[in-house]
């Protein structure tokens, strides 16, 4: 999945350019999703029933005519809600702790940019303040035209498959040219598993084990011989 991080103080502006951002990628026939991040210690549930179950349950489901939730009562790390979001581009707000995409920043003042993100890290800015040093993106089309061109997603495994520590890590290293986003151990498997046309991101060492476990069962029934394995679950 392609991908930015949209990262700004409190009133920066950030949320709108999230917004305007994805309306530009579905106005141009781009299947957008989106991911907020938020230092608040609970989500805003206004007007729903949610708060009252969730006073007693881990999860809750929500269901309407046009949309649905799902509400965890316990922190989830990133990397399970990255594998439940459906799109072809992630446009994330906030979480500058989790460095997997580039990022754009929204400035109220141009000292903000170092306490938001690493510069090699960084997209350019976007809006009426600007970084020294930093690119400025001018509009909304031609952010998009980056997300589409340069934006990656990493999945937050930091499973250290690639040979280096974390995802930040190996996000740095393809934002500096040094690395692609077909680096991730992820997106060189061995095995896939796809549940209802989904395919979900294995970490790679659980992947070898599940594929080697699997090709030993098949390897004792009749009929077996070098190739690939599909194994299909209705």
């Amino acid at each position: 999945m392609k991908g930015v991080q949209i990262l700004g103080f409190k009133k920066s502006g950030k949320t709108t350019l999230c917004e305007a951002l994805l309306a530009e990628l579905a106005g141009r026939g781009v299947a957008p999703c989106a991911l907020k991040c938020t230092h608040n210690p609970g989500i805003d549930k206004q007007d729903t029933d949610t708060d009252r179950f969730m006073a007693h349950c881990r999860t809750v489901g929500a269901v309407a005519g046009s949309e649905s939730a799902l509400f965890f009562n316990t922190p989830r790390k990133l990397s399970d809600m990255l594998a439940l979001l459906d799109g072809e581009v992630l446009v994330m707000e906030g979480g500058r702790e989790h460095a997997v995409a580039p990022r754009v920043l929204v400035l109220r003042e141009p000292a903000e940019a170092a306490q938001l993100s690493d510069p090699g890290m960084v997209l350019g800015t976007f809006g009426e303040v600007r970084a020294p040093g930093l690119p400025h993106i001018e509009s909304v089309a031609a952010l998009a035209d980056l997300a589409l061109e340069r934006g990656f997603v990493l999945p937050a495994l930091d499973c250290a498959a690639c040979g280096r520590d974390d995802c930040a890590s190996l996000a740095a290293d393809i934002m500096a040219g040094r690395a692609t986003p077909g680096d991730c151990a992820t997106t060189q498997v061995a095995m896939a598993v796809s549940v209802g046309g989904r395919r979900l991101t294995l970490n790679p060492f659980v992947e070898r084990i599940l594929a080697s476990g699997i090709r030993g069962l098949v390897s004792e029934l009749k009929g077996f011989g070098p190739g690939a394995v599909e194994i299909r679950i209705d």
